[in-house]
């Protein structure tokens, strides 16, 4: 199922939806995430009628730093022992096709991608005998944009990770995927910059869902940004740059 989030002239807010070969399946509680996979469709439209929007919106993006040993060296830091967390700021997240805007604060924008895992379920305190992946509702692509020269120079991560459009998410969810053995292919201008399966993640996904949730409750629709491989190259004015993962697509932006 490749789940999206659609806008639509007849929808006053964008709805979920499933996408089923040129047509989109709008489901009837499509505005609530929580509802997405027991709903039924109310309509069927055409890909032609609607827009594609970011697939969610989160009420938090956990973001997992140095998660590949390769990425971590390249940028000259040492591996951690325990998973590395920070925040992206929600407000930060736009959708396939629309435009990363570089800040006249940074003179050094960097793309990062990802693979996003998508809750669907309220997590926290996950016991020894369940699956963390049972909490998961899907998964996506992730472009984690980064002023590199603001990272370095404030230490901490907020500001060089959370301006507006900062978060590419998209183009769809999507639930059928082995998580644990995807490639993961960053391209600027058409080069190939980054390329990884997430077997070679330092921390798996489902570590490392059970240890966020261990510190905080994850709700239906948040964002775990699960690390990039190494290759993270500079983006200019008038650059194209597109993430894709295999079994879901590709999350293409303009850069200005």
């Amino acid at each position: 199922m490749k789940l999206c989030r659609v806008t639509h002239a007849a929808f006053e807010q964008p709805r979920f939806g499933s996408i089923v070969g040129s047509t989109v399946q709008v489901f009837e509680a499509g505005v609530s995430l929580e509802a997405v996979p027991t709903s039924q469709s109310s309509r069927t439209l055409s890909l032609e009628e609607v827009k594609l929007v970011a697939p969610v919106m989160p009420s938090k993006i956990v973001c997992v730093g140095r998660n590949y040993r390769e990425h971590a060296a390249e940028l000259g830091n040492k591996m951690p022992e325990e998973p590395l967390l920070f925040l992206k700021a929600p407000s930060s997240v736009i959708g396939d096709g629309d435009t990363i805007e570089l800040p006249r604060q940074s003179e050094r924008v960097e793309h990062e991608g990802e693979l996003g895992v998508v809750i669907g379920n309220r997590a926290r305190h996950i016991s020894a005998n369940e699956n963390p992946l049972s909490y998961v509702l899907g998964y996506t692509c992730v472009n984690d944009v980064t002023a590199r020269d603001l990272q370095r120079k404030d230490v901490q991560f907020t500001r060089a990770k959370s301006f507006d459009t900062f978060c590419p998410v998209g183009p769809v969810i999507v639930r059928d995927i082995n998580p644990l053995d995807a490639q993961v292919v960053t391209r600027l201008n058409g080069d190939i910059k980054q390329r990884a399966s997430t077997s070679t993640m330092a921390f798996s996904i489902p570590f490392l869902i059970r240890y966020i949730a261990a510190i905080m409750t994850l709700y239906p629709g948040d964002l775990i940004a699960t690390g990039t491989p190494a290759g993270v190259s500079p983006m200019k004015h008038g650059d194209v740059v597109e993430i894709e993962i295999e079994g879901i697509g590709v999350l293409r932006n303009n850069v200005n």
